[in-house]
Order: C-alpha cells, then sequence, then structure tokens
C-alpha cells in the first residue's frame, strides 16, 4: 500500500521508430538517453511525477464511449507500475474508477528531423485547464480567471456552462486597465443571427 503523501516517478521508454529511412544510422546516433531529454508538443515529458489524490487530465482519447477521452478530469487514486488508478471527475462517468495505463505516441513536431516513439500514461497534472479543453465538461464547482478578454466567440458561453448550479460558479474579470471589473464581453458573431428571423 502506497502512502498518500508519497510521490512516483515513472519514466518513458523511447526508441527511433523503425520506419524511419535512417532508422538503422539513428539508433546508433540518438541513444535512449538522448531521446529522453526531447521535450515537445504531442508527447508527455520522459520523467512523469505523480502523487495520489492529485488531479489530472487525460491528454489523450483511451474510451471515448466510456467518456475517457482528450480533456477528461480525474483524480488519482492508486499508483501501480504498470496502471494507475484513477476517479473520474466530471461527465456521465463521474464517480467511476478506471485505469490508465501507458500508450505509445509519435510525435509530428516538425522541427524534429527524425522520428521516434515514447510509451508514457497519457496525463497531466491539471490544477486548472483552458476553456477549450473542459469543453463538454460539466463541474460541481467552477472558477474562471480572466485576465484578458475571451475573445473567441461562444467562449465565454462554453465556461459558463461547465458548472452545474449558478452557486458553485465565481469569476474574476480584469479590464483593459487590469483593474479587477464586474463585467466581461462575450463575444458574438452577428452574422449568426441574421439567418434566426
Amino acid at each position: 500500500m502506497l502512502n498518500h503523501s508519497s510521490e512516483k516517478s515513472y519514466l518513458s521508454s523511447d526508441t527511433i521508430c523503425s520506419s524511419d529511412q535512417t532508422y538503422s544510422a539513428l539508433e546508433h546516433v540518438h541513444t535512449p538517453e538522448f531521446l529522453n531529454t526531447i521535450k515537445c508538443s504531442g508527447v508527455r515529458n520522459h520523467v512523469l511525477t505523480l502523487k495520489v489524490d492529485v488531479p489530472v487530465m487525460l491528454l489523450r482519447n483511451i474510451d471515448q464511449s466510456a467518456g475517457l477521452r482528450n480533456g477528461t478530469s480525474l483524480i488519482i487514486t492508486k499508483l501501480g507500475n504498470q496502471v494507475i488508478e484513477a476517479k473520474v471527475l466530471s461527465g456521465h462517468m463521474a464517480g467511476q474508477k478506471v485505469f490508465i495505463h501507458r500508450m505509445t505516441l509519435t510525435p509530428s513536431d516538425a522541427r524534429i528531423p527524425f522520428k521516434f516513439q515514447r510509451t508514457q500514461f497519457p496525463i497531466a497534472i491539471s490544477f486548472a485547464m483552458t476553456i477549450n479543453k473542459s469543453q463538454g465538461q460539466s463541474l460541481s464547482y467552477v472558477g474562471l480567471f480572466l485576465k484578458k478578454p475571451v475573445f473567441t466567440h461562444g467562449q465565454l458561453y462554453i465556461a459558463l456552462s461547465w458548472v452545474t448550479t449558478r452557486k458553485r460558479l465565481k469569476v474574476l474579470v480584469y479590464d483593459d486597465d487590469g483593474q479587477i471589473s464586474t463585467e466581461a464581453t462575450n463575444v458574438v458573431f452577428k452574422e449568426d443571427f441574421q439567418n434566426l428571423i
């Protein structure tokens, strides 16, 4: 049994893709130790350090029918060697325990001139999330921090629709001068309303 305060670090497994045409030359030049140092979008970092009771976000679709998709909020309940147990925090699966396994991902970062794959848990510690990442979620408590204006059509509506009741919504808005404000602008394209009449 793991102590709730103890943390556990998971190391990825990194290899050159055998489909890369220069595979035989690259596997001798780009050692696993070198591949471990690569940080880029589309893959988790080599080291992932977690604790029980830490909130995390799923970064890949695992089982969409079961609600395990990119952006799902979870809380860690157990840290195994090969599998992580977590409880779903939102959606129709809220309260259910699920098992997260490692996934093999290949980054598509154009700055990397060769293909490699990293096997790691597809989660990230998440005490907050962007409006876009939270689409489709239903949460008991929501705090919105709007330091800059919401600039995309419908984003404010999406953010406000997460919470199940208005009493559990807190919003902190800043105006253009950096002062706390009581108003937020909801960007709406007027063209959307022209065909409604």
